[in-house]
């Protein structure tokens, strides 16, 4: 999936508008993704603005099977792209509605989902709560997904995930 690089306008509205949107455009959302919808950092508005958003494999970043979210993270942050805030996600899955389906329907296993792009963000809470979002289409249906998984968690080579660009 090769999203490359792309403008995104975020923010300006609030929780109550975003859900709302999200559910004229046929958005899903799963049992965390309602979690991390209901956490404080929604409450406030964020001022509308423009984001460049950047979409890279692991393996585009020249990282290796099994690398972990903080290795990622770091290593990204070296290379100029930065992390989102957490309320930037539902804004994001609305602007990637043109998202191909994934090539399986698969909605948990224990593994990041085929043809999904997790969005880079820290985390809200401790390892009980949600670890962050990530966006997929299954049988035409647009998902906005939390997801949750520890420090440790080694990621495949493949998988995506949505940086800011510094």
């Amino acid at each position: 999936m090769e999203f490359g690089i792309r403008q995104v306008a975020v923010g300006g509205l609030e929780r109550s508008e975003l859900l709302q949107r999200m559910d004229q455009a046929g958005v899903q959302l799963n049992d965390y993704a309602k979690m991390l919808l209901a956490h404080r950092v929604f409450d406030e508005v964020a001022p509308a603005q423009k984001l460049t958003v950047v979409v890279r494999s692991l393996q585009q970043l020249g990282l290796d099977a099994g690398t972990t979210l903080p290795k990622m993270f770091e290593h990204a942050v070296s290379v100029g792209l930065k992390l989102y805030p957490a309320y930037v996600a539902p804004y994001l899955r609305l602007d990637f509605l043109d998202q191909a389906a994934s090539s399986d329907s698969v909605l948990s296993g224990g593994r990041k989902p085929a043809d999904s792009l997790t969005v880079a963000s820290a985390a809200l809470g401790d390892q009980e709560f949600p670890r962050g979002f990530y966006l997929r289409v299954v049988d035409d249906g647009p998902w906005l997904r939390g997801y949750r998984c520890d420090d440790t968690h080694g990621f495949a080579p493949t998988d995506t995930f949505v940086f800011q660009r510094s």
